[in-house]
């Protein structure tokens, strides 16, 4: 059924009608949605702020309707949004509204299973968890595991490069990927790596990881399974102030000990996680470590020892450790619960996601104090405390005025202390739209433009994810002319949606 859609004028109409009509052919049934209310849940992603319904979307089923689909829209200068479960946090999968939202959730098989090998051949579409659950009984695990690994998708963990509690051991997404098949713009099918460890040739595929849906459709993901380590234990212990807790952080490093996870909360954090799931956190403390220890029985123990000793030095005032493999799940299960547990203490919340050197977090902290008190708005932190991966969570009122500003501000400059103390804008949550202005921040206009060179080589007309990760776009023709003769080419701002 055609759909008059308001906003659009005759001619703007009758093309989208074409459109839709063509996307029919290629993915028949109800793979194509074009009513505005049933494309009411694509309007946004986890990055709850910013909505805009697309042009139409499509959900296709195999790799042919991929390919064949992204043909089209490169012939037809259509331009395309990747979008996986939609749970990006920086607006990555944000549609467009003269846009093909193509959605990948169909892509939910795990091909196969190699454990000789150790890996699995999944669909983009497959969740986080549940590779994992697939090859549990044979004693393996996919080790990223993000706070949101119940719904989030491999192919979204291979857009954003994902972490989560275990990468500070095991690596991010990048370190556990080894092969990749993607569609490009133009409709051709790739693949890069595969079952061997190491690819030959330029490193494509740490390219292809992280790079948000810019350069290509992912269709198929090759991971590495690990064997579970024969134990894990966690320690939790809590701190009077969040300067001794990251203290404990930087001597436990110091000290040779790699966790297999070390997590980091603070008091509103502590509180709200407490009451969401009863994880037996202490509430008289300002900041508690999560400190899992992995692998032999005789190394654990030894290393559970030299953790306490190290945190008593660094004015724990509490310690206790796991005692059966339920309690060390529901460790871990009041963290990964962290962000719906902050959403019980505010109405709204701003989730971000930076950088930092281990070193600088008790500076960090201190300067988010004093940006809380200037914007009036609680934050509540979580941290990756291994990697230095922050998540401040700002608490706000989106039915104040003026508060949503407040914490985008707040949240900014965040953003730019990270990249002040020698971090980076982005741990794992992407660039997205919530970060595309901030580039110039950590970029000169020579490192931008030359990004985009890497875009333009794998789509020319820049029709994949427009909008996104670059603050200001130039044709890939006056690149080309800008590295020849060194000059400037104006290009307008893509507008805030």
């Amino acid at each position: 059924m055609s759909v008059v859609m308001p906003e659009l004028d005759g001619a703007v109409l009758a093309k989208r009608e074409q459109i839709v009509r063509d996307l029919r052919a290629i993915v028949p049934g109800e793979g194509v949605i074009a009513n505005q209310r049933e494309m009411r849940p694509f309007e946004s992603d986890g990055l709850t702020a910013y909505k805009q319904l697309p042009m139409v979307v499509v959900l296709p089923s195999t790799t042919d309707q991929v390919s064949r689909i992204l043909s089209y829209c490169h012939e037809h200068k259509i331009k395309v949004v990747p979008r996986g479960a939609g749970t990006s946090l920086s607006g990555g999968a944000l549609p467009l509204g003269d846009s093909v939202l193509l959605g990948m959730a169909k892509f939910n098989r795990i091909r196969e299973i190699d454990y000789d090998n150790r890996i699995a051949v999944v669909e983009p579409g497959v969740t986080n968890l549940g590779v994992s659950k697939a090859v549990e009984q044979s004693g393996f695990y996919y080790a990223p595991d993000p706070s949101s690994q119940i719904a989030c998708t491999i192919g979204g963990n291979v857009a954003e490069n994902s972490g989560g509690v275990h990468c500070l051991k095991y690596g991010m997404t990048t370190n556990n990927v080894l092969g990749v098949e993607m569609v490009l713009i133009t409709g051709e099918i790739v693949r890069i790596g595969g079952k061997h460890l190491e690819a030959e040739g330029y490193d494509l595929l740490g390219l292809v990881i992280g790079s948000e849906g810019l350069l290509g459709v992912v269709t198929e993901v090759t991971v590495r399974i690990l064997k579970k380590p024969e134990t894990a234990r966690a320690v939790l212990i809590g701190f009077p102030s969040s300067e001794n807790a990251g203290e404990c952080v930087g001597r436990i490093i110091g000290a040779g000990i790699i966790p297999g996870g070390m997590e980091m909360m603070d008091a509103p954090a502590i509180h709200a996680v407490e009451e969401f799931v009863h994880a037996g956190y202490p509430l008289d403390v300002e900041a508690l470590l999560i400190v899992e220890l992995d692998g032999p029985q005789a190394e654990v123990d030894h290393l559970i020892k030299r953790v306490e000793q190290i945190a008593n030095d660094c004015s724990a005032v509490s310690c206790k450790v796991s005692s059966s493999e339920d309690e060390r799940l529901l460790f871990w299960a009041g963290r990964k619960a962290a962000f719906p547990a902050v959403g019980r203490i505010s109405p709204d919340y701003y989730c971000m996601d930076g950088t930092i050197p281990r070193a600088k977090l008790p500076l960090v902290l201190q300067r988010m104090r004093e940006m809380s008190e200037k914007y009036g708005l609680r934050v509540a932190n979580v941290f990756h405390a291994g990697d230095g991966n922050l998540h401040p969570l700002i608490l706000y009122d989106a039915n104040k005025e003026g508060e949503l500003a407040r914490a985008e501000d707040f949240g900014s400059d965040i953003l730019r202390l990270c990249v002040e103390v020698g971090g980076v804008l982005t741990g794992e949550h992407g660039v997205g739209v919530e970060k595309r202005d901030l580039m110039p921040v950590m970029f000169t206009e020579i490192d931008l433009n030359q990004q985009q060179r890497v875009k333009c080589a794998f789509d020319s007309e820049g029709l994949l994810n427009p909008g996104k990760v670059f603050p200001q776009l130039h044709r890939c023709a006056e690149l080309g002319r800008m590295h020849i003769s060194g000059g400037k080419v104006p290009f307008p701002d893509i507008p805030r949606f």
